[in-house]
C-alpha cells in the first residue's frame, strides 16, 4: 500500500467523521464506495482502522475517540474549538494544495510573501524550553537592522502575520516580532523564567491585534453599522468583546471595550462610510481629522 494511498484513506476518514460520527460499519462502507470512484483500494480492517487513528493524531493532531455507549467513531471538539478549527482549516488547505495538477489550474492562490512561518517551530522550541533567543529585526519605519535578544513567551497570529511575543533584553519591555522582518534566529543556553503574574489571554484581552499600549485603560467603543455591512460584522466580529445593542434592517450598532490603538485606527478607516462612531467623542474628533487631512489631498 503506497502513502498516497494511506493519507487519502486518513482524509476520508477524517471527511466522514467531521461531518458526524459513524460507527466502523459505516465508515467502511462510506471507504469501499469511495474505491469504486477513485483508482485506490481504501478497503480496510478494523486492526487497520486502528493504526489509521494512530496516525490521524500523529501526523494532523486529530484526535479521533470512541463512544462505547453508542458504540460510534467521532472527532472530539470540545476542548479547544478555537484551535482545532485552525487544524481543520490547515487540512483543507493541505489537501488543495496535493491535489492534482489538472485541478490546480482552477484554483487562484493570494499572491503574497512568506509570513517567516518558517521560524515558528524553533521559537516554539525556544519558548517551551524558556530559552533566550537573539535575531536581526527590521522595522517598517526603520532602514537600521538591529540585532534583538528577548525572552520568548509566546507565538501570536493577526491578520495572517505572525509575532513572537517577548521580553526585550534591552529595556526589559515586552514587546512583539513580526516573524517575517526578522532574521537569523538564534538560541541560547541560557534560562528564563516567565513571571508568575504573566497571563497570555489576559495581556491580549482588550487588544486589536498585537498592540499593548501598557499603561493606557481600555475604553468603551459603539459603533453603527449600515445593514450591508453589518452582516459581515457578525459573521466576523472585530473583537472577542463584541456585544450586539441593536440589529434590524436600518442598522447594526455594537459595543466594543478594547484599547484604542494605531490598529484600531486604521480598521475603522478601512470601513469608511459604512461605519458611524457613537461613543467615545475623543475617537470620533481623531476620525474626522483623518478624514479632513485625506480630502486635502485631492484639493
Amino acid at each position: 500500500m503506497s502513502k498516497r494511498e494511506s493519507i487519502s484513506r486518513y482524509n476520508l476518514i477524517i471527511k466522514k467523521l467531521r461531518k458526524k460520527s459513524a460507527t466502523f460499519k459505516e465508515i467502511a462502507e462510506y471507504l469501499s464506495l469511495e474505491s469504486e470512484f477513485q483508482s485506490y483500494n481504501f478497503n480496510i480492517s478494523k486492526r487497520t482502522f486502528q493504526r489509521d487513528i494512530d496516525d490521524i493524531r500523529s501526523i494532523y493532531n486529530i484526535d479521533i475517540q470512541y463512544d462505547f455507549s453508542q458504540k460510534v467513531y467521532y472527532i472530539d471538539f470540545d476542548e479547544q474549538p478555537e484551535f482545532n478549527e485552525r487544524i481543520l482549516e490547515a487540512f483543507d488547505t493541505f489537501n488543495i494544495l496535493n491535489i492534482s495538477d489538472k485541478i490546480l489550474k482552477h484554483i487562484h492562490f493570494e499572491k503574497r510573501k512568506p509570513k517567516g512561518t518558517e521560524n515558528l517551530f524553533g521559537l516554539l522550541h525556544a519558548i517551551k524550553n524558556k530559552l533566550q533567543t537573539s535575531f536581526l529585526y527590521q522595522k517598517f519605519d526603520d532602514e537600521k537592522i538591529l540585532k534583538r535578544n528577548i525572552e520568548p513567551y509566546a507565538i501570536k497570529e493577526f491578520k495572517n502575520r505572525w509575532y513572537v511575543l517577548g521580553r526585550d533584553k534591552k529595556d526589559n519591555q515586552i514587546k512583539n516580532f513580526a516573524l517575517d522582518r526578522l532574521s537569523e534566529l538564534e538560541f541560547s543556553k541560557i534560562k528564563f523564567h516567565i513571571p508568575q503574574n504573566f497571563d497570555l489571554n489576559l495581556y491580549y484581552k482588550y487588544c486589536f491585534g498585537v498592540i499593548n499600549p501598557n499603561q493606557q485603560k481600555q475604553q468603551e467603543i459603539i459603533l453603527s453599522f449600515n445593514p450591508h455591512q453589518g452582516k459581515y460584522i457578525k459573521t466576523l466580529p472585530l473583537h472577542e468583546s463584541q456585544q450586539i445593542l441593536i440589529d434590524n434592517e436600518n442598522e447594526l450598532k455594537i459595543k466594543l471595550e478594547i484599547f484604542i490603538t494605531h490598529d484600531f485606527f486604521m480598521e475603522l478607516l478601512s470601513l469608511g462610510e459604512n461605519v458611524k462612531i457613537i461613543k467615545p467623542k475623543s475617537l470620533i474628533r481623531d476620525l474626522k481629522a483623518s478624514y479632513k487631512n485625506a480630502l486635502e489631498n485631492y484639493l
